[in-house]
């Protein structure tokens, strides 16, 4: 039987024209938005023909409508907060008839690539920006561009495009609780300096530790992972030079995973949960409750994060009003067995 012969991709022209995936799908579907040199469309148009080329038709359809298709940029997909604001995401988006991609933005350098292959190239009617950070690359692509767009969880000021919970409300509920226990220096484990939602949990965490009138309310900063955890708790229990601060005897962390490692460190230096420190992590997820102790947390609505942001997203893409928009479900404290008055067993 002959050998098939391999059909030519969108991929192969781009490197042969030595231009980009974006500008050639932008190039054959006769884009009028794209500024291009003409002896740069004259090569995409040889190399496609030289290649034999074909865009699917499908796509050719797309190209010039809606994809009904969304993209959700998230920091990191290790991290389970993600997975549930993902799977609201994905549920609403299935119920207004969109597609939803996912895509990994952990440090920004995935940025540029992921807006040319979903936006410019026209796969996507518009995105879902979990990932926003101070300086990310992103933001000045999307200053450019007039694809519709929200930002979720992070927020970026002056946007107007923001999908958030009442983070510092967090604080509050988990200092409350501690407070309600007895405990009166309480340490902080916050995110990584510069993350809009950490940094507002640990404003509203200093802010509420001096309204209860707390001995001790010392921070540190970490993240949003088991190894941020870990770090983070060591330095808050490093015993102080000479009459330093009162010893912590409870933790409260920015993050469920920041929890596993704080009371994964907090046995490492031979002490006991919640005898000797409480430790409270914010999100509720199912692996809380079979840890050992299980962890108390604050339950943060993430799965209506995710929805709320589809709705907003796809409100703008059919020319609706954008606008900032909180989630308005409160944070909710879910009661296990790591933590307790001082010195007491749960």
């Amino acid at each position: 039987m002959p050998e098939q012969p391999v059909r030519a991709r969108l991929v192969d022209v781009a490197r042969a024209a030595g231009v980009s995936k974006a500008t050639v799908s932008k190039v054959l579907n006769d884009r009028q938005d794209l500024s291009v040199r003409p002896e740069t469309r004259r090569r995409v148009h040889e190399a496609a023909e030289t290649l034999e080329y074909r865009p699917h038709s499908g796509a050719r359809a797309l190209a010039g409508a809606g994809t009904h298709a969304l993209a959700l940029l998230v920091p990191a997909l290790a991290n389970p907060t993600y997975v549930t604001i993902a799977r609201g995401a994905y549920q609403r988006a299935r119920e207004l008839g969109y597609l939803s991609l996912l895509a990994e933005d952990f440090d920004g350098h995935e940025a540029d690539e992921s807006f040319n292959e979903l936006v410019q190239a026209g796969r996507v009617d518009g995105l879902l920006i979990a990932s926003a950070r101070p300086g990310h690359p992103l933001l000045d692509a999307l200053s450019r561009s007039r694809v519709p767009h929200v930002f979720l969880n992070r927020s970026v000021e002056g946007s107007g495009r923001n999908v958030t919970m009442d983070v510092a409300r967090s604080s509050v509920t988990a200092l409350d609780h501690l407070h309600s226990l007895g405990h009166r220096a309480v340490g902080h484990v916050a995110g990584p300096p510069g993350i809009a939602p950490s940094e507002v949990r640990k404003q509203a965490f200093l802010r509420h530790a001096g309204e209860l009138g707390l001995s001790a309310a010392p921070v540190a900063s970490g993240d949003f992972t088991e190894d941020g955890g870990v770090s983070a708790t060591r330095e808050l229990l490093r015993p102080a030079d000479g009459a330093g601060r009162r010893p912590i005897t409870a933790i409260y962390t920015s993050s469920l995973a920041q929890a596993i490692g704080a009371m994964a460190a907090i046995r490492d230096l031979g002490l006991r949960i919640p005898e000797d420190i409480s430790v409270i992590g914010n999100d509720d997820l199912p692996v809380a409750g079979h840890l050992h102790p299980p962890l108390t947390t604050v339950a943060m609505p993430l799965y209506e994060l995710g929805t709320a942001a589809v709705d907003a997203l796809v409100a703008t893409i059919e020319g609706g009003p954008s606008g900032d928009v909180v989630v308005p479900t409160e944070p909710r404290l879910v009661l296990r067995r790591s933590t307790a008055g001082p010195g007491e067993s749960p």
